[in-house]
């Protein structure tokens, strides 16, 4: 259960539907101070080494894990005094096991307004499940001291991880929002630009679905035919990582079952086969499969290209 951060300066009623701005709610005379007054340096707070060690598995299977080591503040003091500051919290996703730490954590940035809106949806669709959760009132006036961010950071992470372990939370569409609209948002815009800065977003997006979700699942899947779509289309020439996400790509679709999925399988087929030509690969296994899906009755002529099929499936802003 997380316990209710308290807060010797004014807080606000528990009501989760009486939301008030992102402004309103973390406004203030926002500087991070510990308990012995003394300034968090660069304002930026970390979390105490070895402060929570996880029991990993016995039985040698992962473990997945959200973690807050770090939070700072924003706008850097004295950058836009027009903006009223409030606090970032860097959300680790890491799955690691008994022999292996994981390599590549996802990392991403969040506000306590973001944690806020996903607990305020889960708690309006799930009102059972959610109530055994309480979650960190809001502040309006007063210092945000270390002490605080670090009890905010530890209710998110206990927060995150009980939505993991409830299948029904963790497959909502509210949690999915949570992980990656933000992400995504930017990308595409980048997408839409032709700018190819869009593939390190996507590719730390993709991870991080791939560590909370099955490979094969419909957010893994359509995350990782969009990164293949920017690989290949923002610039002239492929991306340099192009071919490895293509591949990875083809693998997946093998022996995929989701219906809602097969609408990006031809574009997919025919992207991977140009960037096959493009590279001075063999495109006969690619082409043998389009022929194929042609001989089950599946068209593939006249079909749109992969980010036409992506945006079918998910639109947003990339240029169709």
């Amino acid at each position: 259960m997380i316990r209710r951060s308290r807060i010797s300066s004014c807080e606000l009623p528990d009501d989760p539907e009486d939301l008030d701005s992102p402004e309103a709610i973390e406004a203030g005379s926002l500087t991070i101070e510990n308990d012995e007054s003394k300034p968090v340096q660069n304002e930026l707070w970390e979390r105490p080494p070895f402060h929570n060690l996880y029991a990993l598995p016995h039985d040698g299977s992962s473990l997945l894990r959200f973690e807050i080591l770090t939070a700072r503040m924003m706008p850097p003091n004295g950058e836009d005094l027009k903006v009223k500051r409030y606090v970032v919290y860097d959300l680790t996703v890491r799955l690691d096991s008994k022999f292996a730490a994981d390599s590549r954590p996802a990392v991403i940035k969040r506000r306590y307004t973001d944690f806020r809106e996903l607990y305020i949806k889960l708690r309006r669709d799930h009102p059972v499940l959610m109530s055994r959760i309480d979650f960190p009132n809001k502040v309006l006036m007063g210092n945000f001291s270390a002490t605080l961010i670090a009890e905010r950071g530890a209710s998110f992470e206990t927060f995150l991880n009980y939505i993991v372990n409830n299948e029904t939370l963790k497959q909502s569409p509210e949690f999915l929002h949570f992980l990656q609209n933000n992400e995504l948002t930017k990308a595409c815009q980048l997408m839409d630009e032709r700018n190819d800065s869009c593939v390190p977003i996507l590719e730390n997006s993709f991870l991080l679905l791939n560590k909370i979700f099955m490979d094969r699942s419909k957010p893994v899947l359509l995350l990782l035919c969009r990164l293949v779509a920017a690989c290949t289309s923002c610039t002239p020439m492929p991306h340099e990582s192009a071919e490895r996400w293509a591949a990875l790509a083809l693998n997946r679709y093998e022996t995929l079952s989701d219906i809602d999925l097969l609408p990006l399988y031809i574009p997919l087929l025919n992207t991977c086969a140009h960037l096959w030509w493009q590279q001075g690969h063999d495109q006969k296994p690619i082409t043998d499969r389009l022929t194929d899906m042609s001989k089950k009755g599946i068209s593939i002529n006249n079909v749109p290209n992969l980010i036409q099929a992506i945006h079918k499936l998910d639109p947003r802003s990339e240029t169709i």
